[in-house]
């Protein structure tokens, strides 16, 4: 067959235009492909940090926030709460949590960056269940020395108001502490080190 009446310019025309729209398809299916591998937003907001107002908890009162799917004790504890912890350090595991996981800059003792504000992982250290705030002092099931604190009911584990758990406990470590920092004196950045502000 003779060549003689093929348009070469139209026939690269035809390819040329043929492989724009093969690269236009193949970019099309690739993007959404590549953008799966993208975390979620869901993904996304589970570790990202979480602002909260302790402008409005009373002395004594607790709220709960929650950061990367776990729950935050943040308690407002009063001068009376702080007078009492130095007065059960003997009953507790690690009264100074020197094995217990907080970042370096909170107090060891008050295991806080300001004394009154407690932010504490609602997480039991034993299995992970989630302890119940019970400040009352001395209620006959949770024994004498009990000064108010946390109890997780699934094993007994008891802590304090600062997060130490008691000597003899199934929990081995007291409630960690997560990484926070403070952006104003009523807005603390929970999952930001104070490092980082």
């Amino acid at each position: 067959m003779s060549n003689d009446g093929v348009n070469t310019g139209r026939r690269r025309f035809l390819v040329a235009a043929t492989s724009v729209v093969g690269a236009a398809g193949a970019a099309g299916a690739a993007i959404p492909f590549l953008g799966s591998w993208a975390p979620s937003a869901k993904a996304k907001a589970a570790g990202a940090p979480v602002r909260v107002n302790i402008n409005k908890i009373q002395p004594g009162q607790q709220i709960v926030a929650e950061w990367r799917g776990q729950p935050v004790f943040v308690l407002h504890r009063t001068p009376e709460i702080m007078a009492a912890l130095p007065t059960i350090d003997a009953q507790m595991a690690d009264p100074k949590s020197q094995e217990s996981e907080q970042p370096d800059y909170v107090d060891a003792a008050a295991r806080s960056i300001k004394p009154e504000i407690l932010i504490v992982l609602g997480v039991c250290t034993h299995l992970g269940c989630s302890p119940t705030f019970r400040p009352e002092v001395a209620p006959a099931d949770l024994g004498p020395e009990w000064v108010g604190g946390y109890f997780c009911a699934c094993h007994g584990s008891r802590y304090d108001l600062a997060g130490r758990v008691y000597k003899g406990q199934p929990a081995p470590l007291n409630l960690p502490v997560p990484p926070h920092s403070y952006e104003t004196d009523s807005v603390i950045l929970i999952g930001v080190d104070e490092e980082a502000v």
